[in-house]
């Protein structure tokens, strides 16, 4: 049975898409949705440039989590919608963990084979690490 839901989002089309797959299937089981953007911090991380770095990305989602809390309720789901410092596929994981989430659903960036082989992805790191059911939307 799936009672949480992690949506991973970074405001592109494919997050867009997984977050309207993540709502659906709240709608549908009843399910809390929680909402994860994560900022990644600059390299090599220093304490003043991280926090003028998370709040402007913190500033930049609650405009478009505006939006989306808006459809949230629209459609009758309780969502959190909450912004994370960090590696994503690290933080995503972390915060599934953290909230006992039952499914992760998140967008597929699409990547050159090269890109794709020697960097890996964070939709590729979150699938081999999560401990819960992850959904890739493409």
């Amino acid at each position: 049975m799936i009672r949480k839901i992690l949506a991973a989002y970074d405001g592109s089309e494919s997050a867009d898409k997984a977050y309207a797959y993540a709502l659906d299937m709240a709608k549908k089981y009843g399910a809390e949705l929680l909402v994860l953007s994560i900022a990644r911090p600059p390299e090599p991380p220093e304490d003043v440039e991280t926090e003028a770095m998370l709040e402007n990305a913190e500033g930049h989602y609650e405009k478009q989590f505006t939006t989306m809390k808006q459809r949230a309720t629209a459609e009758g789901v309780r969502a959190e919608f909450k912004v994370a410092v960090g590696h994503p596929a690290e933080q995503i994981i972390y915060h599934a963990d953290d909230n006992g989430t039952d499914l992760i659903v998140m967008g597929h960036r699409g990547k050159g084979f090269f890109e794709r082989l020697m960097l890996g992805s964070i939709s590729k790191q979150v699938v081999h690490y999560a401990n819960c059911a992850v959904l890739i939307v493409r």
